[in-house]
């Protein structure tokens, strides 16, 4: 099945490991702005799966999925990165939501609803829920994206300061605490949500399985829950 040039039935690991491609395709898609297509990042994804094919050789000793799901994941992240995937307007909606979700937790020493945000953004609950809709991914980055030089207009675009250190920050117990007592005060529903993305791994989909309700409500939940921590970790 190998040889020098890698997997010999190329066309075969394809068609074998696609469902692989397409279900972290979907696990990122709740990560990813709402611009962002399902197919495009699939069709990267098929890239970097033949890039595996290619250069996978037996004797490193790693299995064959964990190298190719490194190389699938490599191509999806260097799609993303090669789109301008986060203009100035959807940044100005997240920091609107966020500081009126935090005045709103100061004022009512709880987490406010999706009305009572909505009337203090002062739009309607359906213009609310389109801005969290294509808001979407907007909040999260990967930390290897900070080693890439190649990209530094795109990550201006997140105005860090100078002494940022995410891996760091990762690390700091404060920080954890801190973290782990921001998701403890989300309401229980999107408390419940963030656990079975990012402890359960399911996507969008599944999620909404779970929920019983549409993929997009459950992106929608998913971004107010992630503003939410932002605004409770603004210190850090």
């Amino acid at each position: 099945m190998y040889n020098a040039s890698g997997l010999q039935d190329k066309n075969q690991c394809l068609r074998d490991y696609a469902p692989l491609v397409k279900r972290i395709a979907h696990q990122m898609m709740s990560k990813l702005p709402y611009s962002v297509q399902i197919d495009d990042i699939i069709q990267a994804g098929m890239m970097g799966l033949l890039d595996a094919a290619t250069r996978y050789d037996e004797i490193h000793g790693a299995q064959f999925e964990t190298y190719a799901t490194q190389r699938i994941r490599g191509a999806m992240l260097d799609e993303l990165r090669s789109a301008d995937w986060l203009p100035r307007s959807l940044r100005r909606d997240m920091r609107r939501i966020e500081q009126g979700v935090s005045r709103l937790q100061q004022k009512l020493g709880r987490a406010p609803n999706e009305t009572e945000i909505a009337k203090e953004l002062e739009v309607s609950l359906v213009e609310y829920q389109q801005m969290l809709q294509e808001s979407r991914g907007a909040q999260l980055i990967y930390y290897e994206d900070f080693q890439d030089e190649d990209h530094e207009d795109f990550f201006e675009r997140f105005e860090f300061a100078n002494d940022t250190d995410p891996l760091a920050l990762l690390q700091d117990d404060r920080f954890k605490s801190e973290l782990a007592r921001a998701i403890d005060v989300l309401p229980e529903r999107e408390r419940l949500l963030m656990a079975l993305i990012y402890e359960q791994e399911l996507n969008l989909r599944e999620v909404g399985e779970v929920f019983g309700v549409s993929e997009s409500r459950i992106s929608q939940l998913h971004s107010q829950a992630v503003l939410r921590l932002r605004g409770s970790l603004k210190g850090y």
